[in-house]
């Protein structure tokens, strides 16, 4: 992959082989930034899976660095006003479903009641597309609509092995302090641990890495259980 001036210029600054604390790779990651906005910082982690395995969840980042998620509920009758209550953007059932159906899709996440998803299934070809279906194993399929609004407000995020095999997440904003960023970032790498598949051989976490945006890599230290 061929890459900017400014990339290779920011390669040339740092050993490329180094393995650093988090806190130090989010500080060196900050010295590599090259662009003008407030680049993300992202985590990668590369795991040991076999093609029968998967790792899917959420965590609840204990720093914040984004704008208040819009949520979208589909539940009927005394569960919408609970959605409501709770903070939701959006609150409805066949209403929504015929606008998404028209192409309406301004929101960032879904929550449905169980009693939904047979209609709410149907929109699986747009819902699916943009990752936004309701889904139990992440929370997003529940009654407990209190309970899930306020994590999600809280800025619980998914995160999902790609298909090979890592684990990329946003964790922060460089203009954000370094040790919020780290605690971000040691956070998601403690739940995708916890996802160790129960069949799984050998050291599951096979490297982290650091990177803002626009910048190269920088690598973490993270043990094996």
């Amino acid at each position: 992959m061929r890459r900017g001036k400014k990339y290779n210029e920011a390669v040339k600054k740092y050993d490329k082989t180094a393995v650093l604390s988090f806190k130090d790779a989010v500080e060196l990651v900050k010295k590599l930034k090259f662009s003008k906005f407030d680049e993300t910082i992202d985590i990668s982690v590369k795991l040991n899976l076999k093609k029968s395995q998967s790792v899917r969840d959420t965590v609840v980042l204990p720093n914040q660095f984004r704008a208040e998620k819009k949520v979208l509920v589909f539940c009927k009758g005394e569960k919408e006003d609970e959605a409501k209550e709770a903070g939701a953007t959006f609150v409805g059932s066949d209403d929504l479903i015929e606008k998404i159906r028209g192409g309406w899709l301004d929101f960032d996440v879904a929550v449905a009641t169980p009693d939904m998803m047979k209609d709410v299934g149907k929109l699986g070809m747009v819902l699916g597309r943009k990752g936004l279906m309701p889904n139990p194993k992440t929370g997003t399929v529940t009654f407990d609509l209190k309970g899930a609004l306020s994590e999600l407000k809280k800025g619980r995020v998914e995160f999902r092995a790609d298909k090979t095999g890592v684990v990329h997440l946003a964790i922060g904003k460089v203009s954000m302090d370094s040790d919020k960023i780290a605690d971000n970032a040691k956070t998601v790498l403690a739940e995708v641990k916890r996802k160790k598949p129960s069949d799984a051989k050998g050291d599951f976490v096979q490297s982290v890495s650091l990177s803002s945006t626009m910048g190269p890599g920088v690598w973490v230290t993270f043990g094996n259980e």
